[in-house]
């Protein structure tokens, strides 16, 4: 049996993840005001090919913004847009 499918990530161009992230942040109470950017980066050891930036988060808040970044960074990958 072939488990790859459970280890792939979904394909998204940068502006796709910028929205994912806005609104994953946005869902949770203490990141409502969390400023971030997504940065392009080389592909790593794990298959990630993007980061994001947390600018301004609120003491109380880093775990969960961080939280909800990896969560998103193990589902997508960057692609170029079409």
């Amino acid at each position: 049996m072939d488990f790859d499918f459970l280890n792939s990530k979904t394909g998204a161009t940068l502006d796709e993840i910028r929205v994912r992230v806005a609104h994953a942040l946005a869902r949770h109470p203490l990141c409502r005001n969390v400023r971030f950017d997504i940065v392009r980066v080389p592909r790593t050891r794990r298959g990630g090919n993007w980061t994001v930036t947390l600018q301004s988060v609120e003491p109380r808040a880093v775990w969960e913004a961080s939280e909800i970044v990896a969560d998103i960074q193990d589902a997508y990958d960057l692609t170029v847009a079409a």
